[in-house]
């Protein structure tokens, strides 16, 4: 018979439904009978990507007599960290304290007062390669609740009491400056692998926002080894196996140092982020291969991963028939009977397929070489290679189509989705692409109305026509953020009346009034042994951090004085962090070189809307200018209005029948400029400004 995770929504924990583990979810049954029994809990997080999940639960979980000593001992709770990610948070910072690391599945032993007393990662069933079998862990956790229970709950106690400081940093808060972006750049300067691009040694993950961070250390000092750093992670990347070369889109990270084996799960944020990092690179460089790039993953998020309701499913898994990457590699022999001989002979010159392989005996896609020096080496004109290898590339795909694809985790996740909405509306506008921007409108439509409760509080997550578990940190503030990205890239108000509902929201639920920074639960979430901050960046940008970045960016549209006092109480809260630890608050650092400038407050007036002020607005979302915020009204009355961005355009008028420019600073704006040239040059001025 199924346990009791059948009902669940979350398709990680369905997948455990029929594991003899009596399984339960996390709440009040489970937590309950701990109690009335005085048994110790054994959560078990993991992900439905996860590789080594799956490991462990063919391996420990489907084993009979393993789970008849967790039957028999423990209450067994199963928990997807993407669900319900504050528990994730909590006992990830105490297996780390405990063993020094973390990573996923995660195996941690509570009290009944839910304090951990033991945990780890990923065990084997038996003892092997120097690891204890989860069998033997068992036992002795066994022993150790029967016979030494007072130490086990002391440890607990003691670990629980360090999980409760929410301390940022010790002493005064300090004053945010320039100088926190120049150690930053000190930092990745002294990480990067100037090898193969990207920072550290294996595995390597590609860390988009340090990347863009660097963009905008490059415009503020003209230092072209800056750009030279994210040029070259960009491209190394784009061309190693960790990108998808027939399907676009991006694998997790890379076991090897140089791109070329990825883990082969795909995640919705890392998708988006990295749209973003290569979007802002086309907007700096002008190189059409990062718009390229941009369009590919874009695509497959449309393709492969959009409920057709309109919002983004969270990932897909790295295994397909039980082995890792099955679906992504190729052997020549099918090459050739897909290409015929020449072409899979051409095509594997180019890819780096090989008879022997360069991955378990098959061979992962990547580019060790450009198209164009392979080109010269074969005697190929460059064009005619390209269109070739294009075909190539399509039929391929089509034959890929056809093979048992990895699975799907097709729940819809907040945080996750309003990082692609933010990426899908940039692209739309920098790239002159519509359904992108349409895409980003749909998803933002379907959160807005399928995931509120009764009350219009947002909803964490979505799957199957129903929605659970209040919001979080980072769903508000990527929410806030990705709507002021919506309404730049459509100036359609209603986007910044919802935006500023988030983030009142925010300031009341999430901040923290007294010492600064923001929780990433508010006072209605469930009670657990912390209440934690969230200005750390994991996998994808701090709560604390975005919601910085949207306050900030509302603030200075409306004018509204508030965001702005929340943002600097979070930047100065946040100060020691930052300089101790530049590689993980990077979205803080975004946020800081936004607060310091040079930033503008950009106006854009028409008196109506012909084709001439659209054309310039695609000219200036075009530009790179990083700190901006964007307002454009033009004199169409049937249009609505929110009266949060009056201030914005008060007292200011279009002179001309083209695009009139305000460019202001602070609230303080130059002379208006009028006409697309003239307005133009403004832009460009604004765009080659430094420090």
């Amino acid at each position: 018979m199924p346990n009791r995770l059948a009902s669940e929504i979350s398709p990680y924990l369905q997948q455990h439904a029929d594991n003899p583990v009596d399984w339960y979810p996390w709440g009040p049954e489970a937590l309950d009978r701990a109690k009335e029994e005085q048994k110790p809990i054994f959560l078990s997080i993991g992900y439905s990507a996860c590789h080594w999940c799956h490991v462990m639960a063919h391996e420990s979980f489907e084993n009979e007599e393993i789970a008849r000593i967790l039957n028999e001992h423990f209450i067994s709770i199963k928990v997807d960290r993407e669900e319900r990610p504050e528990l994730d948070q909590i006992y990830m910072e105490a297996v780390q304290m405990m063993t020094g690391h973390g990573g996923w599945p995660m195996s941690v032993f509570l009290t009944p007062s839910l304090e951990p007393f033991f945990g780890g990662t990923y065990w084997p069933p038996t003892q092997r390669h120097g690891m204890p079998g989860f069998k033997q862990v068992l036992t002795a956790v066994v022993d150790a609740w029967k016979n030494r229970r007072d130490e086990a709950v002391k440890q607990g106690q003691q670990l629980a009491d360090m999980l409760r400081d929410t301390r940022l940093s010790d002493g005064e808060p300090g004053a945010p400056d320039i100088r926190l972006l120049r150690s930053a750049e000190t930092t990745l300067g002294r990480g990067f692998d100037r090898i193969h691009g990207g920072f550290g040694s294996a595995p390597k993950f590609p860390h988009p926002i340090d990347l863009r961070l660097l963009l905008r250390l490059w415009r503020r000092s003209g230092r072209d080894e800056l750009l030279s750093m994210v040029t070259q992670t960009l491209d190394r990347m784009a061309a190693g196996g960790i990108y998808d070369h027939l399907g676009g889109g991006f694998h997790r990270y890379s076991i090897d140092e140089r791109w070329l084996v990825p883990h082969f799960e795909k995640m919705l944020y890392d998708n988006a982020l990295l749209s973003v990092a290569y979007l802002e690179a086309f907007q700096a460089t002008g190189r059409a291969r990062y718009s390229r790039t941009v369009r590919e993953t874009l695509d497959y998020v449309l393709r492969d991963m959009t409920d057709p309701l309109g919002g983004f499913y969270s990932t897909e898994d790295a295994d397909s028939e039980g082995e890792e990457g099955k679906f992504y590699v190729w052997t020549t022999a099918e090459l050739e009977e897909v290409l015929g001989a020449d072409r899979a002979a051409t095509f594997a010159r180019v890819y780096d397929v090989t008879p022997e392989g360069n991955f378990e005996g098959a061979n992962i896609l990547n580019l060790p070489k450009p198209v164009d020096a392979v080109a010269t080496m074969l005697a190929r004109d460059h064009d005619s290679l390209e269109a070739e290898l294009a075909e190539s590339r399509c039929r391929l795909f089509g034959v890929r189509s056809h093979r048992i694809r990895p699975g799907r985790d097709d729940k819809v996740l907040v945080s996750w989705n309003a990082l692609m909405i933010d990426a899908m509306a940039q692209a739309g506008v920098v790239l002159n692409e519509p359904r992108y921007t349409e895409a980003a409108v749909a998803a933002a439509r379907f959160l807005l109305e399928h995931l509120r409760d009764e009350r219009g509080s947002l909803l964490h997550v979505w799957r199957d026509g129903r929605a659970v578990h209040p919001a979080y940190l980072d769903d508000y503030a990527a929410m806030a953020h990705a709507l002021v990205t919506l309404y730049e890239a459509t100036f359609e108000e209603r986007w910044i009346d919802e935006a500023m509902l988030l983030a009142d929201e925010i300031v009341a639920r999430f901040a923290d009034a007294e010492e600064g920074g923001f929780f990433y639960t508010s006072a209605e979430h469930e009670s657990l042994i912390a209440r934690k901050k969230d200005m750390l960046d994991s996998s994808i940008p701090s709560g604390g951090g975005l919601a910085a970045a949207a306050l900030l960016r509302l603030g200075k549209l409306t004018g509204k004085s508030e965001f702005l006092e929340t943002v600097d109480r979070a930047l100065a809260a946040s100060t020691k962090l930052m300089e101790r630890a530049p590689l993980g608050t990077g979205q803080l650092l975004l946020t800081l070189d936004a607060w310091l400038g040079p930033a503008a407050e950009i106006v854009v007036l028409a008196a109506e809307a012909p084709g001439e002020n659209e054309a310039f607005l695609g000219e200036l979302h075009r530009r790179f200018l990083p700190n901006k915020v964007l307002a454009f009204r033009d004199g169409r009355a049937s249009v609505a209005r929110s009266a949060a961005l009056d201030g914005i355009f008060a007292g200011k008028q279009p002179i001309a029948h083209g695009p009139t420019l305000f460019v202001c600073r602070n609230f303080a704006c130059e002379a208006p400029v009028s006409g697309r040239e003239s307005a133009l040059a403004a832009i460009d001025a604004l765009a080659g400004s430094k420090e």
